[in-house]
């Protein structure tokens, strides 16, 4: 399939607007919520809790901790640090890469698109080799590894839009040409947009006297006659896909549907049907090279290092030549994500000295049952603590400071009643970027049905998922792979009708998979 039938097929989108997080303060929906006090029990007992495990750890060992995690964790920090900012001043080269596409020096279909994987997978290799020759422990080789994966999602969707949109400025030239050709044979240019204004201005009198025409009619009846339509016809059914967006602050949607940047061009209206098909094909292209908010960014004005600077700071892992943006920074704001930050980090630090550590080197004579219930609290907790910190905490925190006014870094996910739910919510930045840059990616260039887009999508997941363990761990045994893609039946099972009924059972068996996956994990690549 050519880029061009692709660009006539409807793709799925991401939409970003205004909005907060679910746990933000100044959410009136989650300040209103009946449950919001269990939120406030949630941290008052792991804060008693903690106390407690301090004062046992004194009473045992003469210290609240051993310290021992922190001396792993901190080794070899400089050279982290270091390796760190190689690799997010590497994703710089994107720039020179989009110009070079935009002055058409490079044709991103296929040659672009060749060498933007090339470079990705020599940044993810060059990355994982690196973390081996420094033989990091686990720690620094799962941060490393992840932000790799975060930079190069990053980088391939920078370059993946602007070079896509480079086809559709091309596009959209050629159009334009067409129309230039199609507008000579019915007297010039100047002329058919002459003709095209008359046919609006008639088409408007038409419209008001038919107007005029039924509201007389009705009052000299006595009765209200309304216009034989469908519900899809009243109101337009794009417009009430985008209003029930807003109000449930759904991200996606099609292309069809988002709305314009640009108004339509005038020879919309001629009276030529090939004259007018054109117009509206060329205003949909124009339409894709600007922005719909109030900047009205143009493509491919974005293209400059500070755009992308301001890019690599925002919390999002999916490209769009304008963000929703905040009218100023929130000091009081970023003092409080910054101390929830740390704060989270000392509990999540302390369960995983105090309850994780000593139970991965269990004695021989304790059963592999009794060591996953040990750690299967542990680990639900430190999972809990890890996803406020990176999407609570982290990601709003970086969004204050690059002005990014969409907080919807997840959802509900803790109400899911399905798999592909809680994919779906609990981390949107991955989500949105599979979404646009694989599932709808392959539906479009391969012609896959979505079935199978969904298949691939979770195999691309998972071996990313099973890559990062064999870093982590040194080993691969597939453990993970296999555990994401069994999810894929689960789904099936979950879309029955007697389950789908049964919101309690579906969430019940989300949870209760959450407390076992993580400590078989664990058990799993330490032992096996």
């Amino acid at each position: 399939m050519t880029p061009k039938e692709n660009n006539k097929k409807p793709k799925a989108a991401v939409v970003f607007v205004p909005r907060l997080s679910h746990f933000d303060i100044e959410n009136e929906n989650s300040n209103t919520n009946e449950f919001r006090g269990f939120f406030t029990l949630f941290w008052i007992s792991l804060f008693i809790w903690t106390i407690r495990t301090y004062i046992r750890s004194i009473e045992t060992h003469g210290a609240p901790l051993n310290l021992q995690f922190a001396s792993m964790f901190s080794r070899d920090a400089r050279t982290l640090a270091l390796s760190d900012a190689v690799l997010v001043s590497s994703t710089v080269i994107c720039v020179p890469f989009a110009k070079a596409v935009s002055r058409g020096w490079i044709r991103y279909y296929w040659t672009g698109v060749v060498l933007q994987h090339v470079l990705q997978t020599f940044i993810l290799l060059a990355a994982i080799t690196w973390t081996f020759n420094r033989q990091w422990p686990w720690v620094q080789s799962g941060f490393l590894t992840l932000h790799t994966f975060a930079m190069i999602m990053k980088m391939h969707s920078y370059m993946a839009t602007n070079g896509s949109l480079h086809y559709v400025s091309q596009q959209s030239a050629a159009i334009l040409e067409q129309l230039r050709d199609a507008t000579s044979r019915v007297g010039g240019w100047e002329r058919a947009i002459s003709d095209a204004k008359k046919r609006r201005e008639d088409l408007e009198r038409e419209a008001d006297s038919n107007k005029s025409g039924t509201e007389t009619r009705s009052l000299s009846s006595g009765t209200l006659e309304l216009p034989e339509a469908s519900y899809e016809e009243v109101p337009d059914t794009t417009s009430l896909r985008r209003r029930l967006a807003q109000i449930t602050g759904s991200t996606t949607v099609l292309d069809d549907e988002k709305p314009k940047g640009v108004a339509s061009h005038p020879l919309v209206d001629h009276p030529d049907p090939q004259i007018s098909a054109l117009a509206t094909e060329y205003s949909e292209l124009e339409s894709e090279l600007v922005s719909s908010g109030p900047q009205r960014v143009r493509w491919p004005e974005n293209i400059t290092f500070k755009n992308f600077a301001v890019y690599q700071l925002i919390p999002s892992l999916v490209y769009e030549l304008e963000f929703p943006r905040t009218q100023r920074i929130r000091p009081l704001y970023l003092f409080e994500k910054t101390v929830a930050t740390f704060g989270t980090f000392l509990l999540l630090y302390t369960i995983t000295e105090t309850f994780i550590l000593p139970y991965t080197h269990p004695s021989p004579e304790q059963s592999f049952t009794r060591t996953l219930l040990d750690l299967s609290l542990p680990f639900m907790l430190t999972y809990l603590l890890l996803f406020y910190i990176v999407f609570e905490c982290i990601c709003n925190g970086f969004a204050e400071l690059s002005y990014f006014a969409d907080r919807g870094f997840y959802e509900d996910w803790w109400n899911s009643t399905s798999w592909d739910e809680f994919s779906r919510k609990w981390n949107k930045p991955v989500h949105n970027f599979l979404l646009r840059h694989v599932y709808a990616s392959t539906i479009s260039s391969y012609q896959l049905s979505r079935s199978r887009a969904m298949l691939v999508t979770f195999l691309l997941s998972a071996a990313a998922h099973e890559l990062v363990m064999a870093v982590v761990t040194k080993k691969l045994r597939l453990y993970i792979f296999l555990l994401q893609l069994v999810q894929i039946p689960m789904i099936a099972v979950a879309r029955a009708p007697a389950i789908k009924r049964n919101k309690f059972f579906g969430n019940a068996i989300i949870w209760l998979a959450l407390y076992a996956g993580f400590p078989l994990l664990c058990v799993a690549y330490v032992f096996y």
